[in-house]
């Protein structure tokens, strides 16, 4: 992990301080995540928090049953100046992303916000400068970009030449009221397409399906197209009732699958493929001939770990030692502008959309291999 250039010296008289008493948590939204992320963070010595928000009283009432030092609140304001808080968790739904990432950011705050950062690029970009003029971390809840068996096919893509990519997350809900499906599942896979390929898509292309008519797209069918010619296809859906966690990777040598929803085989790799070379003495122009590999499949050991600790060990560890995000504000701010560009294509049924790189500084600093 590489650490940030430019950081002032009180950033870094801020970062020794840090090490010798934990790192001040404030929780913001308790629902399924945010719970989760009290537990964590409440497992780590380096780490306390202090204060959870949420306008739900039976939300605060389980904090209070489960973890009874830490304060509870309905108030944004009274967790985000409490004495000792120096890191912002927000945990609550898409829409409200951008004015309490703002907010912590204008008081000081570190923030790590849940996926996706915001739902426009225009508000996103707002608070990647708003965390650089501040010398403060940004970090963007993509999850599964922490997670053992990712990382582990991530290895095996770079040694192969990939042919395409695809993704299905669908389940029968929970259907959300803020967001339709395809900002509430896609960003997971696009983030983990950026992330495998190392490179971010010129062009996509977007139906999706209201079937439960609910106002909101409830099903996605998207093409993304990336350079080299790379294609990528993912499958959303909240009206399936077959649950699927899984991306595949096909490769001239290889086929990689990651199924999230298997324990024991998360990733498993088909050592089967095809190539094409061209004959030595062709009879015509352009002709060749198809070799084809047979092979075992293998399912590799993976450390045992949980995706969201990892992730929010990664925060701490970047705050106390003034490091680059794994998942910083520039990553994010890519995986909304794919987003953007899909609901323009959706609104065109379908009409494939270039993205323009170049008219979003997406600050790269690089994606790390590894976390520390």
């Amino acid at each position: 992990m590489s650490t940030a250039a430019g950081r002032n010296p009180d950033r870094q008289a801020l970062s020794v301080a840090e090490d010798r008493e934990p790192t001040g948590i404030a929780v913001i939204g308790c629902g399924y995540w945010g719970i989760n992320y009290v537990r964590v963070f409440n497992e780590m010595p380096d780490a306390k928090v202090l204060v959870v928000c949420d306008p739900r009283q039976s939300r605060l009432d389980e904090i209070r049953r489960r973890f009874p030092d830490i304060v509870v609140t309905t108030d944004f304001n009274e967790a985000l100046t409490m004495e000792g808080v120096n890191a912002v968790v927000i945990s609550t739904n898409a829409r409200t992303h951008f004015d309490l990432s703002k907010r912590a950011l204008i008081a000081g705050k570190h923030v790590l916000v849940e996926k996706p950062l915001t739902t426009s690029a225009e508000d996103g970009e707002k608070l990647l400068r708003l965390s650089e003029r501040g010398n403060l971390l940004l970090l963007v809840g993509h999850t599964f970009l922490y997670n053992a068996g990712v990382r582990k096919v991530k290895e095996y893509v770079d040694e192969q030449h990939v042919y395409y990519l695809y993704a299905r997350r669908t389940s029968l809900g929970p259907i959300r009221r803020d967001v339709n499906a395809i900002w509430d599942l896609a960003p997971h896979d696009v983030a983990i397409f950026n992330f495998l390929l190392g490179r971010k898509p010129d062009f996509v292309s977007a139906v999706g399906a209201k079937v439960l008519h609910n106002h909101r797209e409830d099903v996605g069918f998207i093409s993304l197209t990336y350079p080299g010619g790379i294609v990528g296809h993912i499958h959303v859906s909240w009206a399936d009732p077959n649950k699927t966690r899984e991306v595949v990777v096909v490769c001239r040598d290889q086929r990689i699958v990651f199924n999230d929803l298997d324990p024991l085989e998360r990733v498993r790799v088909f050592n089967k493929g095809v190539k094409v070379e061209p004959l030595e003495e062709p009879v015509s122009f352009g002709e060749y001939h198809f070799l084809l590999r047979d092979g075992d499949i293998t399912s590799p050991a993976l450390p045992v770990s949980e995706p969201l600790k990892n992730q929010s060990g990664h925060f701490l560890h970047c705050i106390r030692r003034g490091e680059i995000a794994f998942t910083d504000a520039g990553q994010g701010l890519a995986v909304v502008r794919v987003m953007e560009a899909i609901d323009e294509s959706v609104a065109s049924d379908g009409a494939p959309v270039h993205i323009d790189w170049s008219e979003i500084d997406t600050r790269e600093t690089g994606l790390a291999n590894s976390l520390r």
